[in-house]
């Protein structure tokens, strides 16, 4: 059932992304849109396509270099996927300026990267420090955190109804990815986490999907 569930996610969100990337035309906020899907449903195969083929045969252990390069990959496509999510909030929001904020948020994502490039994370060992993953995460949720905010209040301020819920599912996939990090090494069905985690992904994205597919009808009447 993972398996499944992790093909149909990779095919569709790829091909929502690359829908609205090749029709989103001088539409920048679908642009970046289509681009953040792809980021995530890209990054995220690296993971779960190794991790689909070791469930099917020799197991997680047995594959843990490759499962150890995925998550590597992941975590650093995860972070593109905000930095893009801030730009969409500018973009829709109309904001400029906001130079500090901006700042902060390449700031923490480099950090993050950084951090995820220390040997000390040791990707490759199946049993990976639980610090480090600690270490590398903090400034994300920091991120997290700061997208949170400045959604919420500027869906509120605007009344933007399509978007009203882009904090509520950022939340949501934080609160569900915390447990991974912190307990997945000693209780490995925390790992179950992780749909959820990913659907909470998938609404951020068809948030803005729906609203590319009435602008699509929009334009056809």
């Amino acid at each position: 059932m993972e398996t499944l569930f992790d093909a149909v996610y990779l095919v569709g969100v790829i091909t929502i992304g690359m829908i609205m990337i090749l029709k989103g035309g001088n539409n920048k906020q679908f642009k970046l849109f289509g681009i953040m899907a792809v980021v995530l449903g890209a990054g995220d195969s690296f993971h779960l396509t190794p991790r689909s083929y070791a469930l099917l045969t020799t197991g997680l252990e047995a594959n843990a270099v490759a499962l150890g390069i995925g998550k590597f990959i992941t975590s650093i496509t995860m972070t593109i996927f905000y930095v893009i999510l801030y730009h969409i909030w500018r973009q829709r929001y109309r904001i400029r300026g906001n130079k500090g904020l901006t700042f902060s948020i390449y700031a923490l994502s480099i950090i993050r990267i950084g951090l995820c490039v220390f040997p000390q994370n040791d990707w490759l060992n199946y049993n990976a420090p639980v610090s480090w993953g600690i270490y590398r995460n903090i400034p994300f949720a920091i991120m997290g955190a700061i997208i949170i905010y400045i959604f919420y209040s500027e869906a509120k301020k605007c009344d933007d109804n399509n978007f009203k819920f882009m904090w509520l599912a950022i939340v949501l996939s934080f609160v569900l990815y915390i447990p991974v990090v912190l307990w997945a090494n000693t209780i490995p069905w925390i790992g179950i986490l992780m749909i959820p985690k990913t659907l909470a992904y998938v609404w951020v994205v068809l948030m803005g999907y729906k609203e590319f597919r009435f602008n699509e009808k929009k334009k056809a009447l």
